[in-house]
């Protein structure tokens, strides 16, 4: 269990409330997972954690969407908030947490996800009445007034994350810890098994998108590459189906390059399709 600084509390408050006013801008993103429990784990000095908790939950969270009026589960909430869990749950003298250690942590974001619909359902609310004053002040022909309205209403959702990850920071830890202990294994599997399915539905609404003829190859030579980065073995660690893979992959980029060529020519370019890009650049 860590016990927090001053200064990574206040950093921690800081972050937190970014994410929140980031789940409405959608600028800087820092209401995404991957970002936000980075953060949370610079700022309490467990930053390789913190990585790895929010490559985890970014994963569940690409299918993680707003469909006409139905609001997607609370990214920003769950990833602050288990990010803290984490880092006042568990016992750092047995070193970081490995990604079946998280499972518990994962378990506790995706509870917290739907538990902040409750907190975002509220907070709309309130704006509701705040986009009446704003209207009232364009009425008025104070832009001063639309303006703190709706500035108003941006500070109502960063604290909709910050007020949270403060009460969890003046919790302590031991409180925390008994309580992720608590969580019965069989609730801890089941939402984990309901996350992964989330994450395979993700995975699904991101290859929808981008699938096209010339990215599909390129997608299946990151499937057989992907194992060579833990032992880099290099191309000996392929076997004989993965090698198979790749010359077909080769072989479709080939011929993919080959068709375009012409056109490439025709167009005033030189002829060589990956050239002509390049210098477009």
């Amino acid at each position: 269990m860590s016990k927090m600084s001053v200064i990574s509390i206040i950093l921690v408050l800081i972050f937190a409330f970014l994410a929140g006013l980031e789940g409405i801008l959608d600028q800087w993103q820092f209401h995404q997972p991957i970002l936000a429990c980075t953060l949370i784990g610079l700022a309490t000095g467990h930053l390789a954690a913190g990585v790895l908790l929010g490559g985890a939950l970014q994963m569940i969270a690409l299918g993680w969407a707003n469909v006409g009026a139905a609001v997607a589960p609370d990214a920003a909430l769950a990833s602050v908030a288990s990010a803290l869990l984490m880092v006042k749950g568990w016992d750092w003298s047995h070193g970081n947490p490995n990604v079946q250690d998280l499972q518990t942590f994962i378990a506790s974001a995706i509870v917290l996800a739907t538990a902040g619909l409750v907190l975002t359902t509220l907070v709309r609310f309130i704006n509701v009445g705040t986009i009446h004053l704003a209207d009232a002040a364009a009425e008025r022909g104070s832009y001063a007034g639309v303006q703190g309205w709706h500035m108003f209403a941006l500070l109502l959702q960063g604290l909709r994350i910050a007020i949270p990850a403060g009460i969890i920071t003046a919790v302590p830890s031991h409180v925390v810890a008994d309580a992720l202990n608590a969580i019965p294994d069989w609730l801890k599997g089941g939402l984990a098994v309901g996350g992964g399915m989330v994450v395979v539905v993700g995975y699904a609404m991101v290859i929808n998108i981008m699938a096209t003829a010339e990215i599909w190859p390129f997608f299946f030579l990151g499937f057989v590459l992907a194992p060579l980065a833990p032992n880099a073995a290099g191309l000996n660690g392929l076997s004989l189906i993965a090698m198979g893979i790749l010359g077909v992959v080769i072989a479709l980029i080939y011929l993919t390059l080959s068709e375009n060529k012409g056109n490439a020519g025709a167009a005033g370019g030189s002829a060589d399709p990956i050239g002509d890009i390049l210098n477009d650049y």
